[in-house]
């Protein structure tokens, strides 16, 4: 039986949404601290019972994070409009080709907002 594992991670960051109108604060520039948590299902690999190392999954985030912590994420390639929805799906493509066994990409702009993405438009 599968189980799920994920792991959290946070960055600093800064973003303007350029989408709405010029009266929405978020048009306005403005930064958050991030928590991103990668989601992966698969067995449970024995002897190890696990079914992942997390430093694996750590490893394979940090190339993202140097691209994202404290950064302007309007001037990263494929973040022109950074909303918590579009880093998600981006997140999910950087990540998927090296775990296919990722199943959820969950990203908190701040503690009451976010967006959770499971690979639907791929």
């Amino acid at each position: 039986m599968p189980m799920e594992i994920f792991k959290e991670f946070t960055f600093q960051a800064a973003h303007r949404l350029p989408n709405v109108p010029p009266s929405h604060k978020c048009h306005r520039l403005h930064g958050h601290t991030f928590k991103v948590a990668l989601h992966l299902r698969g067995p449970v690999q024995e002897p190890y019972g696990w079914v992942m190392d997390f430093a694996d999954i750590g490893q394979a985030w940090e190339p993202l994070h140097q691209q994202l912590d404290h950064h302007f994420l309007n001037e990263v390639e494929g973040l022109s409009n950074p909303t918590s929805e579009n880093l998600a799906r981006w997140i999910w493509r950087k990540l998927r080709p090296t775990f296919p066994m990722l199943c959820q990409v969950v990203v908190h702009e701040n503690t009451t907002c976010g967006a959770i993405y499971r690979g639907e438009d791929d």
